[in-house]
């Protein structure tokens, strides 16, 4: 393949069907070197399909792809069950290649003197992190990132950023995270009714065109329908006289001249009816306008009762070490009925530990956790490998009376997912496919605390949008761990921040947390701006007369800038 023009990989017609179900049809284009794209779609629409086709890992049923013969690529699986063997030979062998550097530059500086025990508990984002950098280490020219962000912390992310930008190849992310596709890429695919989509520009930009493209779509669609109608009622008109006309032309009458008028009329209308019947079909065939498809509606239905501001769990001088290794030590801090809480942390730290604790499940540990006692609390975990794979969605839940199966099916179909889906075992679901089944088993309960454990990973970008709407009308206190800028910022109003191995409540909003050291930064410029004026209007005070005209303006300004100064010190 001509390496000149720049294409790493060119795609022809690819299809591919599973279970006699389409999932892509007639898949064209091609990827440049430098290429920044986001491959974006509802669960279920085929992008990880896609991503294995690209990387060989399943072939499909028709269509080609060429690529360049030395084209190495970088594949960052959506699931991170990894074998635990793979990352001790890698980091056991090699102590000074780059898996090192790069697990060290994420935070896993010590990985390198793992065991084998410490290997088989890592957290979700410690496995994350050591996949990441075995796939950086390869040095691909062409990166696939499968949902690169799930279980990574902040400070990983900003490391994928950067490392991104400085990544001469091409690269293509499939993710839900809006906060980085808006960071990272430049261009969209969507994949959409098994058809490809391109957008230039990142998420945001996408999102806006999207909007665009729809309400023009509506609009034109509005007008075709309402010509059809027109020309409908005029067929039917046309019908009726022709009816008539028929009636009329078949009466017994001496007149044959009555009949033989109305049989030519009615034979006229005929032909106007099936003229103006294939003038409709001709535009409609030529220039015919889909409806656009409904957006995924995603309801989540909450019900909570209790008095917002009574404290419902409180920490003194708590403490959690596995073995030698400790995670946070002297920790104080509460959270009251209402509120919503981010926890904040690198990869392990201890949010994780610290949820299964208030969950009863961590049980030894030292200091005080106090919660109350006629709490309900509400669940969702991470991981979505618990459910049994055998058992359909609806088995799973194990409702048997016909009124929580009619409720549990109402909230599956609110949810986007439909009775071929519902009925099928679990092993045949996505992951996103999972989350909503663990969704709705969390939504059939009566609680008053939501515990969320990462709950957009494996979501789309509807149900992520849905599920902030749905939470900030939740009258109930929520603890959430999540990677989601977006999300994180909109639900959050107060964080729990883990941090040099304590556990400390900030009354902050995590975004102003994350940028507190860029708010400082520009604190101390302006600051400095302020004092370097002052002492520039007392230089010239000092050698102009107190009459002049301008003494009074320069003394009005240095008051000024005095006051300005307090506040920013105060």
């Amino acid at each position: 393949m001509n390496k000149n023009h720049g294409t790493l990989l060119k795609v022809n017609g690819l299809d591919i069907s599973f279970n006699l179900r389409k999932i892509l049809d007639n898949i064209q284009f091609e990827i440049k070197n430098g290429d920044r794209i986001g491959l974006v779609g509802y669960n279920g629409t085929g992008k990880t399909t896609l991503a294995n086709i690209l990387t060989g890992k399943i072939p499909p049923d028709k269509g080609s792809m060429e690529a360049s013969s030395d084209l190495r690529i970088g594949y960052l699986t959506q699931s991170i069950d990894y074998q635990m063997s793979d990352f001790h030979q890698s980091l056991t062998l090699h102590t000074e290649n780059e898996v090192l550097q790069h697990a060290s530059e994420l935070g896993l500086k010590k990985a390198y003197d793992w065991e084998e025990d410490r290997l088989s508990n890592l957290s979700g984002g410690e496995k994350l992190k050591l996949a990441l950098s075995m796939v950086w280490a390869s040095k691909p020219g062409f990166l696939i990132l499968d949902e690169p962000t799930n279980h990574l912390d902040f400070k990983g992310i900003d490391w994928l950023i950067s490392e991104l930008e400085k990544f001469k190849g091409a690269v293509l992310i499939i993710s839900h995270d809006r906060h980085f596709l808006d960071k990272t890429v430049s261009r969209i695919f969507e994949i959409e009714n098994k058809k490809i989509h391109f957008f230039n520009g990142n998420y945001s930009e996408y999102q806006k065109l999207k909007q665009k493209q729809l309400e023009d779509q509506q609009h034109q669609y509005t007008v075709q329908q309402k010509k059809k109608e027109e020309i409908e009622m005029q067929i039917d008109q046309l019908k009726s006289w022709s009816d008539k006309a028929h009636r009329s032309s078949s009466k017994q009458s001496r007149d044959y001249g009555f009949k033989e008028y109305h049989r030519v009329k009615a034979k006229k209308r005929d032909a106007q009816v099936k003229s103006k019947m294939k003038r409709l079909q001709n535009e409609l065939e030529k220039n015919k306008i889909e409806k656009p498809l409904d957006e995924a509606k995603v309801r989540f239905q909450f019900e909570n009762q209790g008095k917002r501001g009574k404290r419902i769990i409180e920490a003194k001088n708590l403490a959690k070490s596995f073995g030698d290794r400790g995670l946070f030590k002297s920790s104080q801090f509460y959270i009251n009925q209402g509120e919503r809480i981010g926890l904040l942390g690198e990869n392990g730290c201890g949010k994780t530990t610290l949820i299964k604790m208030f969950l009863g499940l961590v049980p030894h540990y030292e200091g005080e956790l106090w919660l109350s006692d006629s709490l309900k609390i509400a669940y969702l975990s991470q991981d979505v490998d618990d459910l049994l794979v055998e058992k359909s969605a609806l088995e799973t839940l194990g409702f048997t009376d016909r009124d929580h199966i009619l409720q549990a099916r109402t909230l599956f179909a609110n949810l986007g997912l439909k009775e071929q889906h519902i009925t099928a075992p679990i092993s045949t679901l996505s992951l996103g496919e999972r989350t909503r089944v663990k969704l709705v088993d969390m939504l059939m309960k009566d609680y008053d605390v939501l515990i969320l454990d990462e709950p957009t990973n494996h979501l789309d970008l509807p149900s992520r949008e849905q599920l902030e709407k749905t939470l900030n009308e939740f009258t109930g206190t929520i603890i959430t761990v999540s990677h989601d800028y977006y999300f994180l910022n909109k639900l959050c109003d107060r964080i729990l921040v883990f941090e040099n191995q304590t556990i400390k409540r900030i009354e902050m909003k995590p975004e102003e947390f994350l940028n507190k050291d860029a708010k400082k930064n520009n604190h101390e410029e302006t600051l400095l701006v302020i004092e370097n004026k002052i002492a520039t209007i007392l230089g010239e005070l000092s050698i102009i007369d107190q009459k002049d005209p301008k003494y009074v303006l320069l003394d009005q300004e240095f008051n000024e800038l005095l006051k300005q100064k307090r506040n920013l010190i105060g």
